[in-house]
């Protein structure tokens, strides 16, 4: 058995390496910088704008929809805020260098405007159900607004797919690796592990998008305040070397001789990779929590939409890499086996002690808890999509199963299968943009006007 995984992680690790080539990037950065200044840099523009939107005081209850504007934007960041912020940051270093982090930085930076415009078309192109509940995403704007029903579907099988891996498998992978590194001796209880996370999972995507929106509200908020505390604690004590950590980010993202032979390359694939990991720009997943949002206004939640990743890359991933950076938790100081969230829990431990590798921990527990929750929505939108209301319910068993495999595989073939899945789902979402960019043109600027 552990010789058919060893061979799979190398097949997979191949597989990612074509998958996540130059035309992949170019065509995910590159479609984010076309909308960015096809939209006249909207995620400027907009920005103040859309933090009042969350406010509460643009929420009607008599607008179509079944969630607030902060309620949808909590469960969409519950998707993002977690592994990516953690793991996903380390992991980006650990085979990618500091210089990694400037791509991330670039990726959320257009990334934001890519967002913005797939969630407005979300909104337009969304359905109502009988109940009163809705259904959005990339494969209702391919079916609707392009009439592309088989690039729909394709975008729904992929998405189905990638829930397993991205919103499933690789989470509860992750919490196992981060209480591992506290409790090494609980590595030994891998499989019961899984059990718990699922049992606990199962109990709250039964419910559906209320129920997950209402638990995704409370824990985000607080795990974030949480986590980005300690996080700014250790800056503060370790203020002097910021400028250092910054200085040397730049330096092996940009200086070829600094960088050495093919470093940069590296950087810009895992921090591409790990900055659509962190964010999901670009993949289409935010665009089916947005859709059930309660507005008239399909801009007005793309604006909502497009802080996501701001407040996931800009905000908390850079926060984890100049902890790692300034503790010097990298390179020929970095422990051989140390290269997910372990790493992560590692230079927060050298920074507070054991509270540090603590608060990685847990907080690693209760973000990955909020990412399966949510994507565990995205699945199912998924399903329905294909195979009609039916398929909702075993959907959401096979999800819940899975958990505990997910817990109990190798950490690098969990991140290979996630990586292939992310990319295969982002190719029909990033057409539908730019066959699209023009509407969403004329959707923002008729808002912006008035």
């Amino acid at each position: 058995m552990e010789g058919f995984i060893a061979e799979l992680t190398s097949w997979t690790g191949d597989l990612v390496k074509i998958v996540w080539g130059i035309p992949s990037i170019v065509l995910l950065v590159g479609t984010g910088l076309y909308l960015t200044i096809r939209l006249n840099f909207i995620q400027f523009r907009g920005f103040k704008h859309s933090t009042q939107l969350i406010s509460g005081k643009y929420d009607k209850e008599s607008d179509p929809g079944e969630v607030t504007h902060f309620q949808a934007l909590s469960t969409a960041l519950s998707a993002t805020v977690g592994t990516g912020n953690i793991a996903g940051v380390a992991t980006a270093i650990a085979f990618g260098g500091p210089g990694a982090v400037f791509w991330m930085w670039l990726t959320a930076l257009v990334g934001m405007a890519t967002k913005f415009a797939s969630c407005s078309l979300a909104l337009k192109y969304r359905e109502y159900h009988p109940d009163g509940s809705v259904s959005g995403g990339p494969m209702y704007t391919l079916k609707n607004a392009l009439n592309m029903p088989k690039l729909a579907a394709a975008f729904a099988l992929f998405t189905l797919i990638a829930s397993f891996g991205i919103g499933n498998m690789v989470q509860a992978n992750s919490v196992v690796d981060g209480l591992g590194y506290i409790f090494p001796e609980i590595t030994a209880y891998r499989l019961l592990l899984g059990v718990v996370i699922a049992i606990m999972v199962g109990l709250v995507i039964i419910g559906g998008i209320k129920r997950i929106s209402k638990v995704a509200s409370h824990i985000v908020p607080l795990m974030a305040v949480i986590y980005c505390g300690a996080a700014i604690l250790i800056l503060i004590l370790n203020i002097e070397k910021i400028p250092g950590a910054f200085a040397t980010i730049f330096n092996l993202a940009l200086n070829p001789t600094a960088a050495g032979g093919g470093a940069i390359g590296a950087a810009i694939q895992y921090g591409v990779a790990r900055g659509v990991f962190s964010n999901e720009a670009g993949l289409g997943s935010a665009p089916m929590a947005h859709a059930a949002a309660r507005t008239k206004e399909p801009v007005r939640e793309g604006l909502v939409a497009m802080l996501g990743p701001f407040i996931d890359t800009i905000i908390i991933c850079t926060m984890t890499a100049l902890v790692i950076v300034i503790m010097g938790a990298w390179g020929e100081a970095r422990p051989e086996t140390l290269k997910g969230a372990a790493l992560s829990a590692f230079a927060f431990e050298q920074a507070l002690g054991q509270a540090g590798s603590w608060v990685v921990g847990f907080g690693l527990m209760f973000f990955a808890y909020s990412t399966m929750i949510a994507w565990s929505y995205y699945g199912d939108r998924s399903a329905e999509f294909l195979f009609g209301e039916r398929a909702i319910l075993p959907y959401r068993i096979i999800f819940t199963v899975l958990v505990v495999v997910g817990a109990y595989v190798p950490l690098q073939l969990v991140w290979n299968f996630a990586d292939i899945a992310n990319m295969l789902m982002a190719i029909p979402n990033l057409i539908s943009l730019i066959l699209l960019a023009g509407l969403v043109k004329k959707l923002s600027d008729d808002y912006m006007q008035k």
